[in-house]
């Protein structure tokens, strides 16, 4: 599988991230195995998780993908081969959020624990939260990364100026610095002030920040909007109901009619050859799902599809 480089810490990423959100819960641990067995085989070695996924499914406490991604690495004996991201911020029912130096000190043990690993490669920040200074998460961070318990570290659901307070603030001391940000984003534009509660989601400041700062890779979650593309029964979020996304849908079905793909696949091909070049987060529940989403790498855009698709809906 082809590979980016994770923002300026050298380390290399498949450009397809397994995300699994829902392993453990909604999906069952045979099928989580299966999935995890699936994506390894076709070269895949990037898996995203977090230490309260996912706490909001049925019967579900925050603990389990981590849970479930420790059991499949120990059965499989392939930690070595692989970069796992979890995080930090958003946390549990039980400890709220938080990114205060104890807070990430206890939260790291457990997710060490519940991976059955002895390092991460990459820990991310899962939210910003406003009450705990900055200063106080970054020195926490650094203090792992220095320790080599982790790798490098990254943002989530930031707002480009409080990436670049944080990265002002890590250079100042010598300490780690972001290397990725990882946002919801997706082919589809958000209504003018649509909000998505804790989320973030993606925009054209963060676009512009990323493109000025190479040393910044981004990644997108929710790309196929829970599969509200593709499927009747999941209409689009109301977020993004309206005219842009009318005239957007049209020139993403006649791309997809143009070289018979689907349309999932095209957007991660949309995504992946955009400038900057965005790594999608898969998060698949069945093994058909997966098989999709692993063609999308075959996908070529030309530069004038890609064009049609980046401005349709513009004045």
């Amino acid at each position: 599988m082809k590979t980016l480089t994770l923002g300026h810490s050298g380390i290399e990423v498949s450009a397809l991230c397994l995300g699994i959100l829902p392993f453990g819960t909604k999906v069952d641990e045979p099928t989580s195995f299966a999935i995890l067995d699936a994506y390894f085989e076709a070269g895949g070695r990037f898996i995203d998780t977090a230490n309260n996924y996912s706490m909001w499914h049925a019967g579900g406490v925050g603990i389990e993908s981590e849970t479930v991604l420790g059991k499949w690495m120990q059965a499989r004996g392939n930690r070595s081969q692989l970069i796992i991201a979890t995080k930090v911020g958003f946390n549990r029912a039980d400890t709220g959020p938080s990114l205060t130096a104890a807070t990430i000190a206890a939260e790291f043990t457990g997710s060490l624990r519940r991976l059955r690993a002895d390092y991460v490669d990459l820990y991310y920040a899962h939210a910003d939260i406003r009450q705990d200074p900055l200063e106080e998460t970054l020195a926490a961070f650094d203090k792992l990364v220095k320790t080599g318990q982790v790798r490098a570290i990254g943002c989530s659901n930031y707002l480009a100026w409080r990436i670049e307070r944080s990265r002002q603030i890590s250079r100042a001391h010598g300490w780690a610095e972001y290397c990725s940000v990882q946002q919801r984003f997706t082919y589809l534009r958000p209504q003018p002030g649509a909000a998505f509660g804790a989320q973030r989601s993606g925009n054209d400041d963060l676009l512009d920040y990323c493109r000025a700062n190479p040393d910044m890779r981004m990644l997108a979650y929710s790309p196929l909007l829970a599969g509200a593309y593709t499927r009747t029964d999941k209409p689009l979020p109301r977020q993004y109901a309206g005219a842009d996304s009318d005239r957007r849908l049209a020139a993403l079905a006649t791309v997809a009619a143009e070289i018979g793909a689907t349309p999932n696949q095209v957007i991660y091909a949309w995504l992946l050859d955009s400038q900057p070049s965005i790594i999608p987060l898969t998060a698949p529940t069945s093994l058909a799902q997966l098989e999709e989403n692993l063609k999308s790498l075959a996908v070529s855009l030309t530069p004038e599809q890609m064009e049609r698709l980046t401005t349709a809906g513009n004045p």
